[in-house]
């Protein structure tokens, strides 16, 4: 237990040390709203210090409230993005002091708690991986802030593995069932429960994510023109906003650059797309004779294991996420050359389906059979039905500790400024 604990206490000097780092610019940056899909960078930094305080000192340890009058304006059920900017939220100084002032607090309950006692928050540390998953979210959302600025220098880069050709373009899933979802990982969310068996027939899926080069050409092709692949939602929402290519493309000449981070560099044609909403991953793969994967195709070719006859919790196995195999944690600012991870292969041979980018799906956000709401219904249960996508996987941004097979993300399918990509399947010929 003493394991378990030194692990959640590094966890949590982990996922901090990148809030920090986000926030670590000039105040006018961080209170200044920089698009109204997004929260001012401040809120989310004090935000993430209130859940801390709201889950592991008051649900978890009995502890009175620091700030209670600040609970409102940090509950992102009650004011809309859009509307934060008008809130009077801690200016950023403030905000460091409180969440500082809180973690202080739950290293102390970390240190008393007793993780093998009954309380299913205290159950082998759910609450703290509970905030400290919620925490690594609210970061990779402060990056997708920071990009939208434009401000350059903000955001750090690094090195990644080079490219390489993988073979074939799609693998084989043989029909069959297998077990989706979890009832064994103990952070694993309420919506990721329980598991259950699902019959899949045969079908391919690609080994990779879609790349620039093969989006470039559907753009070539007269993709954004055609109104055959679109769905009818789709078409009208491309109409409406005037989309051409994936947000954060322009076009000079014959060169197709993108905006990233404040700096402005050809696309690079051996990268996943990404910045693609649901309407354009859907458009793409009518127009390659595809279709987008359900959510049970990616799960079953990401994560099963035929042999052993079990999920793994990544696709490769149980090994935590490393440089040779998947693209997460910020390693570098931006996906990873295609075919870059051989060693973090699934059983059916598919490649880079954690990191990079998150994956939109065919399916809708919904509950899977015997689901129950835990710790809280606004967690998942009030988004489920038809109006969100599901999206896998993970990206570069994700942290390895907010990663797994059986991790759900769902968003509007209009969304683009999240870090989206997709790949493609398509069925076995009756």
């Amino acid at each position: 237990m003493n394991d378990l604990k030194e692990r959640i206490a590094a966890e949590l000097i982990a996922v901090r040390d990148r809030s920090l780092a986000y926030t670590a610019a000039e105040d006018d940056m961080l209170v200044r709203q920089h698009s109204p899909l997004m929260s001012p960078l401040v809120w989310d930094l004090a935000h993430v210090g209130n859940y801390e305080e709201l889950w592991v000192l008051r649900a978890a340890a009995g502890i009175e409230p620091l700030r209670p009058e600040i609970d409102d304006i940090y509950d992102a059920f009650k004011t809309p993005r859009k509307d934060r900017p008008s809130l009077p939220f801690l200016g950023p100084e403030e905000a460091r002091r409180y969440i500082g002032g809180v973690r202080g607090r739950v290293l102390d309950v970390l240190d008393a708690i007793d993780l093998d006692g009954p309380s299913p928050l205290h159950r082998d540390g759910f609450v703290f991986g509970l905030v400290i998953q919620h925490e690594h979210q609210h970061d990779e959302t402060m990056l997708a802030t920071l990009q939208l600025s434009g401000q350059p220098g903000l955001v750090r880069e690094g090195a990644l593995p080079p490219g390489r050709n993988a073979g074939s373009e799609e693998v084989y899933v043989p029909a069959g069932s297998f077990l989706m979802g979890t009832d064994t990982l103990a952070w694993a969310y309420d919506n990721e429960r329980p598991a259950y068996r699902v019959d899949l027939p045969a079908y391919w899926i690609d080994r990779l994510p879609v790349g620039n080069r093969a989006y470039a050409a559907f753009i070539e092709a007269g993709g954004y023109d055609d109104p055959r692949w679109w769905s009818t939602e789709g078409w009208a929402w491309r109409q409406r906003g005037g989309v051409t290519a994936p947000l954060f493309w322009t076009r000079d000449g014959d060169t197709w650059w993108r905006t990233r981070f404040g700096r402005t560099e050809p696309v690079p044609m051996d990268e996943p797309v990404q910045h693609v909403s649901w309407y354009e991953a859907d458009a793409y793969a009518r127009w390659a004779g595809k279709r987008l994967p359900t959510e049970a195709e990616w799960e079953k070719a990401c994560g099963w294991d035929p042999a052993a006859g079990r999920a793994r919790r990544y696709p490769w196995g149980e090994q935590d996420p490393g440089p040779d195999r998947a693209n997460l944690g910020h390693r570098a600012a931006h996906p990873a050359p295609l075919g870059a991870y051989p060693a973090g292969a699934s059983a059916y041979g598919a490649e880079q389906m954690v990191g990079d980018v998150w994956e939109w799906t065919s399916s809708w956000f919904q509950p899977y059979p015997g689901f129950r709401a835990f710790p809280y219904p606004e967690y998942s249960e009030v988004f489920f039905g038809q109006e969100y996508r599901v999206l896998r996987g993970g990206s570069w941004a994700a942290d390895p500790a907010a990663v797994r097979t059986t991790f759900r993300n769902w968003d509007y399918p209009i969304r683009r400024q999240i870090f989206t990509g997709f790949r493609c399947a398509r069925s076995e010929p009756v």
